[in-house]
């Protein structure tokens, strides 16, 4: 700055001189004569002129000639200059396309090369912020796990990539399965960002998968916060939440942390079952069963359910049939059209022998809607009525090939579930098992077909079936021996839901 002053003011006073002496040698007549040594030397104006020009230009060229020696000397000792700035954008345009490279090569898959550029731009570039995470991303691209994390683990000393890094390094650890540090890196990253969505989801699932319900709950409400969720959705997955937390308690026995949490999952859920049958076990331990049984009939009013019917009769286990199907009344008169009210009645009927009963309850729902336990029940039903073994064989027979009917089954990878639970023990996700009923494949009905003759004793006898009677799902022979226990066995099992424990 003060040397351009400097110029400026030299460039002032050479013009101003110039113009005095151009004044002067107009004025004088004949030229101007220049006196040395004893002698004179004239010269016409015009020659003064050409004169002071060349003397101009000597003067610029020394001038220049002169700061190009001290830019030299100042580009020697390490001063910046504009020879060194010079360098220094060429250097940086050439790290900038290195880095572009790599970032093309890595989205294009190529990992090698995008390291390879990532490198050069490190080197060329004074920009650490942007080449460490470059690095970082070709490397992983490449299969350089270690060269990745080394680079990750460079961002967590500078505030500006030490969140980049958090993230890094736990992607790195939910790769290799290590759950539990990838929780505690989550953690970390979401106390420096506490609103980025993609953290709070992966913290959440992590947080459910390790059954920790307070602080899932916790990031939950950050996602409220942040407005990753909505409203309705965060809702529901706060109840199962708090569901979970009430469950997990009622386990330990601790009904004192588990009462109010299984009540507010209720509250919030009333048409879930699994909330319904929580809070109805809370409300026994607190000695108000009619509380219980409200809480299940209210839910069952929405749609009937067997474990809603098991934890209903698990109210009172030491009861009789009589005094049980009594009390079964009030479920019985809700949705009497409903598969599971029928199949309900049918049951209740078999436990008190009352085998017409079971017929009349169960109507034609073998016909119009079979399924595994409605077959189950007329083979029950008809071996109770004395009917002969081949159609008790018959029934269960079909009940091999028959459809399984609502299983709680995960939504997310399909895996079915003897129980709720608010994970799946396959995929870990949250929230996913619910009560559907998947289409019966082929695969199933071969195997249910294989299984036939071990079901009805051919396999275990000497007799062998006549050659006008096919041994097929319509049609088993009469030789088998075990298939009257297998009978009473169904019959146990399917009426296991409504008898004492």
């Amino acid at each position: 700055m003060l040397w351009s002053l400097l110029k400026i003011i030299l460039f002032v006073a050479l013009v101003t001189a110039a113009a005095f002496g151009v004044i002067y040698v107009m004025d004088q007549d004949g030229g101007l004569t220049l006196a040395v040594g004893g002698r004179e030397y004239p010269f016409e104006p015009v020659e003064v002129l050409i004169v002071l020009i060349i003397a101009m230009i000597v003067f610029l060229i020394l001038l220049k000639l002169a700061g190009l020696l001290i830019a030299t000397l100042r580009f020697l000792t390490g001063d910046e200059t504009a020879l060194s700035r010079f360098f220094d954008r060429n250097r940086e345009r050439r790290g900038f396309h290195a880095l572009a490279e790599a970032m093309m090569l890595n989205a294009s898959g190529d990992g090698k090369g995008a390291l390879a550029r990532a490198k050069k731009a490190d080197r060329l570039l004074d920009r650490p912020e942007l080449t460490r995470l470059v690095t970082a991303q070709a490397a992983e691209e490449a299969g350089d796990h270690h060269q990745a994390e080394e680079q990750y683990k460079a961002m967590l000393t500078d505030g500006r990539t030490r969140f980049v890094g958090i993230h890094g390094l736990m992607r790195q650890r939910l790769a290799k399965g290590e759950t539990e540090t990838a929780l505690k890196l989550a953690e970390k990253a979401f106390a420096i960002r506490p609103r980025h969505e993609g953290l709070l989801s992966t913290l959440f699932s992590l947080q459910t998968e390790q059954a920790e319900w307070g602080g899932a709950r916790r990031t939950l409400a950050a996602q409220v916060k942040a407005s990753a969720l909505p409203r309705d959705v965060a809702n529901r997955r706060d109840a199962m939440l708090t569901l979970a937390s009430a469950q997990e308690s009622i386990v330990q026995h601790d009904f004192s942390n588990a009462g109010d949490a299984a009540l507010e999952a209720h509250r919030l859920t009333p048409s879930h079952v699994p909330a319904a049958i929580t809070a109805a076990r809370v409300h026994q331990h607190r000695g108000s069963p009619r509380a219980a049984q409200r809480t299940l009939l209210k839910t069952w009013k929405i749609a009937p359910h067997p474990d809603i019917a098991a934890a209903f009769a698990a109210l009172v286990p030491d009861e009789s049939p009589a005094d049980r199907r009594k009390r079964f009344e009030p479920l019985l008169k809700a949705h009497p059209e409903n598969p599971e009210t029928k199949m309900l009645h049918a049951e209740l009927a078999i436990a008190q022998e009352d085998f017409p009963a079971a017929r009349r309850a169960m109507g034609d729902l073998a016909t119009t809607a079979p399924t595994t336990r409605a077959l189950a029940i007329m083979a029950a039903v008809e071996r109770g009525e004395g009917s002969e073994d081949k159609v008790v064989r018959g029934w269960l027979a079909k009940a091999l090939s028959a459809p399984q009917g609502p299983q709680w089954v995960c939504s997310n990878c399909r895996t079915t579930h003897a129980e709720w639970s608010a994970t799946c023990s396959n995929c870990d996700a949250f929230d996913t098992i619910d009560w559907l009923e998947l289409p019966q494949t082929a695969a199933s009905r071969s195997d249910s077909a294989a299984m036939l003759p071990v079901i009805t004793g051919i396999l275990g006898s000497d007799a062998e079936p006549e050659a006008d009677e096919p041994t097929d799902m319509g049609e088993i022979d009469d030789a088998a021996t075990d298939e009257i226990d297998l009978a009473a066995a169904a019959e146990n099992r399917e009426t296991e839901q409504v008898k004492p424990a």
